[in-house]
């Protein structure tokens, strides 16, 4: 059985749709699935061995580009697939599979995609409180499964596996040489800027970490350059010299491969974040506004902190404040804390 997916278009959706992936897979470890996702995505699918093939949508987000998805639609025609998983909500998505004529198209209803899924499925949120129940449900009919009671336990989670070999030359590339156990800082988050943890927070919290005897490692995009900066700006030089700002200065394969090779990670929420529970680090994911209900981190060894009360919402802050009151209220202190507890839960 060939497949094809349609892929979300976020990093961190990328990551958690690897767990559909695994239970097709296990259901039938002969199909063939293939990807069609932006560039973006790529270096995580070709870390995923249930992926055949990363197809290139080379559509902006949020362009329709009707003629050239009718002429991707009409080239997948020749590879003959039979069946079709529409992962974003988009009615945009929808259509190369139903120009490739894709005999079963699968999805959630979503943007009123009547007739371009012919396996439509209507989802209440209650009944897959998890994004990533949503993804893994799919892959059944939908007679079988109404509810995320009804999926088979445990669930197949997204895990990406790393060479040695890789991890040697990425910190000799980067010149990371010393001994000091890493950890790595991902203060970016791309999708929404009200996500960010204060840059004075983590100033703060790689003052107490190097002090304790641990080098910092800061990974992210280039539109989060400024954030490294300012967090060592905030820095005597003494801390500075076990620090290494590597924003914007790494590839997205490049950056997984640094995950691999921190001791722990200290996250907001974004996509980094989900790399980092799929590479197994133990991992402190730091929620403001955003649900840690629907999309948390994937992994036995992560602790969420989230401070949000009733009255917060995506659009109230201080006026004074660039960041949100949830995520000021979250010190370096409590962060400390609950790494403490994490590397006693964990073993390490």
């Amino acid at each position: 059985m060939k497949i094809l997916v349609i892929g979300p278009s976020w990093i961190g959706d990328m990551m958690m749709s690897q767990s559909l992936y695994r239970t097709l897979k296990s259901q039938n470890p002969n199909i063939m699935i293939d990807v069609m996702a932006p560039a973006w995505c790529h270096p995580l699918l070709s870390r995923m061995p249930e992926v055949n093939e990363a197809l290139l949508l080379p559509v902006g987000h949020n362009i329709v580009a009707l003629p050239m998805r009718w002429r991707l639609g009409q080239m997948l025609r020749k590879k003959n697939y039979d069946q079709a998983f529409v992962l974003p909500g988009s009615l945009k998505s929808a259509l190369i599979p139903f120009f490739a004529k894709i005999p079963h198209r699968i999805g959630w209803r979503g943007e009123m995609r009547y007739g371009l899924l012919n396996d439509m499925r209507i989802l209440n949120n209650t009944d897959f409180p998890l994004m990533v129940q949503r993804y893994i449900a799919l892959c059944y009919h939908r007679s079988r499964i109404s509810s995320s009671r009804d999926l088979p336990k445990p669930l197949y989670m997204p895990a990406l596996k790393v060479q040695e070999k890789e991890k040697e030359i990425a910190l000799y590339t980067f010149k990371i040489h010393s001994k000091r156990p890493i950890i790595g800082f991902c203060p970016g988050a791309e999708s929404n800027p009200l996500k960010k943890w204060p840059h004075y927070h983590y100033a703060q919290l790689a003052e107490f970490l190097i002090k304790n005897g641990y080098q910092i490692l800061l990974l992210g995009s280039t539109k989060d350059f400024i954030t490294g900066e300012r967090i060592l700006l905030n820095l005597s030089q003494e801390i500075k010299n076990h620090s290494y700002n590597l924003i914007g200065r790494t590839d997205l394969k490049q950056a997984v491969v640094l995950l691999s090779c921190c001791h722990t990670v200290i996250s907001n929420d974004s996509g980094l974040m989900h790399v980092a529970a799929a590479l197994d680090r133990p991992l402190i994911a730091l929620y403001g506004p955003s649900n840690p209900s629907f999309t948390p981190p994937l992994s036995k060894k992560s602790k969420i902190i989230s401070l949000v009360s009733n009255c917060d919402s995506l659009q109230k802050r201080n006026a004074h404040e660039e960041y949100h009151p949830s995520l000021i209220k979250i010190t370096p202190e409590r962060v400390m804390m609950e790494l403490k507890l994490l590397h006693y839960a964990v073993g390490v």
